[in-house]
């Protein structure tokens, strides 16, 4: 292991000292080295790759290979942050013996450093024989993008009394199940808190204020990459807007034949051009 990897341990201790954790998402070996160089504390492979990467319209299509494949990619680069990978739909749904035997594989196959499972009270069993098996889980509760269908859309969750004690009560079973980490996603602020406050876990929120121990966003969003503009996202970079000019540069020395020049060309002996 790596002399800064950092581990499960960690994580943990960040909370009970009080200090943030900086947890990005990267789904390839560039933006994994890249993210890994900058000091993140975890990396994770979400299935959000499924937007930001595939073109798909939501992440439950993703598949668990192609998880596998995105995920293997970024261990390879990023020898520093712990690195999560997320479970993807249909994959830990059919009880906790399937789900283990998915997970093992993924764990086995990528090289990561914990899974990621969306749910709470209902995937309780399925996390703690996750764990039991071996492997450390990071739940996620709140806004779930895997179950949009049954939560109304990609919206805030928890505002009213009795959605807010359910999801209250589904982080606490997932920490309960042995989870050493948790998402919230999308919550109000105050509920978040809440959670952070009651819960022995670290909470890393996306859309759920600043309270919480530590933020996640998706790299798109933060490199502007991703061509979309939300409430609860900064943008510190325009890639995007660089990238269309670096190309469009490209394309016009092309065009007009200034590249390559004698510059950027490979030189052999001109006698042997004249023998030829």
């Amino acid at each position: 292991m790596p002399e800064n990897k950092i581990t499960i341990q960690q994580v943990r201790a960040k909370k009970e000292a009080g200090e943030k954790l900086c947890v990005l998402t990267a789904y390839d070996c560039t933006f994994a080295q890249l993210v890994d160089r900058a000091g993140v504390d975890i990396i994770l492979v979400g299935d959000s790759l499924a937007n930001t990467v595939l073109g798909l319209e939501s992440t439950v299509p993703v598949t668990l290979e192609q998880m596998i494949h995105h995920a293997t990619a970024v261990t390879r680069a990023a020898p520093n942050a712990l690195v999560v990978v997320d479970m993807p739909f249909g994959s830990v749904q059919e009880g906790p013996q399937l789900a283990v035997s998915r997970a093992v594989r993924v764990f086995k196959e990528t090289g990561v450093d914990a899974v990621k499972i969306e749910g709470g009270r209902r995937m309780a069993k399925v996390i703690a024989a996750v764990v039991e098996a071996g492997i450390p889980v990071m739940g996620h509760v709140g806004l779930m993008p895997q179950y949009r269908s049954m939560l109304g859309g990609l919206k805030v969750q928890g505002k009213e009394l009795e959605a807010a004690r359910l999801i209250l009560d589904d982080a606490r079973a997932v920490a309960e199940a042995g989870s050493f980490a948790l998402v919230l996603e999308a919550l109000p602020r105050q509920l978040a808190r809440l959670i952070t406050e009651r819960v022995p876990i670290p909470t890393i929120g996306i859309g759920a204020g600043p309270e919480c121990d530590g933020q996640i966003l998706v790299l798109h969003d933060v490199l502007g990459l991703s061509g979309r503009s939300l409430k609860f996202t900064r943008q510190w970079a325009d890639l995007a807007e660089e990238t269309v000019k670096a190309v469009a540069a490209y394309r016009k020395e092309v065009l007009e034949g200034s590249f390559p020049g004698d510059k950027e060309s490979f030189h052999m002996d001109e006698s042997i051009i004249e023998k030829l």
